[in-house]
């Protein structure tokens, strides 16, 4: 989920009143979005350098950290959240975004080159006219191009914003795809002139930019956008020209995205410029621009039209488990952005207007999801579906950790997934090929098998924590894995249990008398060795225990678990100083 920073003044500015942060934390929770840290700008800087922080003063701005939805791009800077919490609040009208009256032919013209369609062959354009800067909004602008490269545009190889001070240009514009020789500029903020190749090789050396190098670098031709004294705009998606650099006096804005997906394209475009069009004269208004392909085929962007869904009430209410009425769902809809009013006559329907800034909303379930927000999933009485019946395993699972509990042991969850050496070095145990599941190019190699047993987790867990009051008492419930060729993905999950004892002793009678406990309450007797009408337990001859003090436990003439005295140099290979029993059983053969 991606994470905006926020200045918490400027922002309580923004939503016209002062928040405790119970309260803020509280709306952002009404809202769907969490306030995540509390820091300030010199705590950000010094982590950035791995430098140690300094105490907060008074006069250290408080910054904000907002995690929101990964598909609500409108979300992604101060002015989208406070514009979205406003109208939530009721302060505010849902925002009407208009595309400027102006005739084609008066309209900027950005002409498109066949040769892009080799490399990145969509364009949209827009023009933000009257725009009005301080240091705080021009930094928001720029940090907003940040997030949308790195969430919806995929680190610019779906698209890339480029953004420039109109007033140094002059149209028409051609976008265009030449070999790397011909192109020639100034790249923001240098003062030298490059030819695009030779920037290639300057960039190699950048933190920022080099990471974006790969998308064109090895194509015969760059994409290029030039005005019409031939000045370079950008070499999209690497750099802008320093040319036309916008700053914190620039009026007018031109915008535009190169892109291999024209939908992402549009969506990122909206964004820009519905979000920071509040800034304009005319507020909420944009200067369109026609983009005219090399066929001829003429385009108007932004588009900023909205489009109609009609959704039926039942299904709202059905899905959210909640009688309203059409009025109450048509007024929570509008406190989410979304204009609505019933639909017709006959069956009760809702019809949605769904704004430019809401492209998330792609089906009645989305519709649905923003009404139970603005209802509050905490207002949302609980009930228990009666189609859902718990699954026998789970609850047998629940009744033994219950038990087991009362026996004073602590529930741990552990990694499924672990090495190898921990799966078999590290228990005394030989690797025959035939048991594990090997995890394919693992990204670490702490992850490079399925776990046959609880075994190694808990040991881990045990040796992290060998410094905690002894006796340690902890217990898992979980799934492992093991080869199996009568399954037709090769494998099957078994659900065992596994506990441990760790302390001044080793404990083993402990975790004998838990054993007989367990089958105690699932009514299964002790009897003699060989009757197959209860459990008995045998000597057993595992390299994980110690040998003489293990035994393998046998029911209804199969084993279905084992438990002893942990081998000292397993211990030792976890790093446990205090001797250690061990239990494990499979649950399912209980079924």
């Amino acid at each position: 989920m991606p994470t905006v920073s926020v200045g918490r003044d400027r922002l309580f500015t923004a939503l016209g009143r002062s928040y405790t942060q119970e309260e803020f934390e509280d709306l952002c929770f009404s809202f769907g979005i969490e306030l995540d840290d509390v820091t300030t700008e010199k705590a950000i800087i010094s982590k950035e350098k791995h430098l140690e922080e300094e105490k907060p003063s008074a006069d250290d701005e408080i910054i904000y950290k907002i995690e929101v939805p990964a598909n609500r791009y409108d979300l992604l800077c101060l002015e989208g959240l406070a514009q979205a919490l406003l109208v939530f609040n009721g302060k505010e009208k849902i925002p009407k975004y208009t595309v400027a009256n102006i005739s084609k032919a008066s309209m900027l013209k950005m002409h498109v080159k066949k040769e892009t369609s080799l490399i990145r062959p969509f364009l949209v354009c827009a023009v933000l006219r009257g725009i009005t800067f301080d240091e705080a909004s021009y930094n928001s602008f720029i940090d907003l191009q940040d997030k949308l490269h790195q969430n919806i545009c995929r680190k610019r190889t779906l698209v890339a914003i480029g953004t420039h001070d109109l007033d140094t240009l002059q149209g028409p514009f051609t976008y265009e795809a030449l070999p790397p020789p011909e192109i020639n500029f100034v790249p923001l903020k240098q003062v030298k002139n490059f030819r695009a190749d030779e920037l290639m090789e300057f960039y190699k050396s950048d933190l920022k930019l080099k990471k974006f190098l790969h998308i064109i670098e090895n194509s015969s031709v760059y994409p290029v956008i030039y005005d019409r004294n031939r000045t370079v705009l950008s070499l999209p998606p690497i750099i802008n020209g320093a040319h036309s650099a916008i700053t914190l006096k620039t009026k007018n804005v031109f915008i535009e995205c190169t892109a291999t997906d024209l939908t992402k394209a549009k969506i990122v475009l909206n964004t820009m410029v519905t979000t920071f069009s509040t800034y304009c004269k005319r507020k909420f208004e944009v200067e369109p621009v026609e983009v005219i392909s090399f066929d001829g085929k003429s385009s108007v962007y932004p588009d900023l039209s909205e489009y109609n869904m009609e959704v039926p009430l039942s299904y709202i209410t059905g899905s959210i488990g909640v009688p309203l009425e059409v009025d109450e769902v048509t007024s929570l809809l509008k406190r989410m952005q979304l204009h609505a009013e019933k639909a017709g006559s006959g069956e009760a329907k809702i019809s949605v207007s769904v704004p430019p800034t809401r492209s998330d909303i792609l089906h009645p379930c989305d519709v649905m999801e923003d009404v139970a927000i603005a209802y509050g999933y905490n207002n949302i009485p609980k009930r228990t579906l009666s189609s859902l019946k718990p699954l026998p395993l789970n609850q047998l699972s629940d009744l033994i950790r219950y038990e087991i509990a009362m026996n004073g042991f602590t529930e741990v969850l552990t990694w499924i997934l672990c090495s190898k050496k921990e799966n078999f070095e590290m228990l005394n145990r030989k690797d025959d090929k035939s048991t594990a599941v090997i995890i394919g190019n693992p990204r670490s190699s702490d992850f490079e098998v399925v776990r046959t047993s609880l075994m190694p987790g808990m040991l881990k867990t045990v040796g992290h924590n060998k410094d905690h009051p002894k006796p340690i008492k902890i217990y898992e419930v979980g799934d492992v894995v093991l080869l199996d060729e009568k399954k037709d993905v090769g494998a099957s999950n078994r659900h065992l249990l596994g506990a441990l004892y760790c302390g001044a002793n080793s404990g083993f009678e402990l975790i004998h008398s838990l054993v007989d406990r367990i089958m105690e309450v699932m009514g299964t007797p002790f009897v003699p060795v060989g009757d197959k009408s209860g459990y008995f337990i045998e000597l057993s001859n595992e390299p994980e225990f110690l040998s003489g003090r293990q035994a393998k436990i046998i029911y209804k003439g199969g084993r279905i678990g084992i438990f002893g005295i942990v081998h000292p140099e397993v211990l030792n290979n976890f790093d446990i100083p205090d001797p250690c029993s061990f239990l494990e059983l499979d649950i399912e053969s209980f079924l």
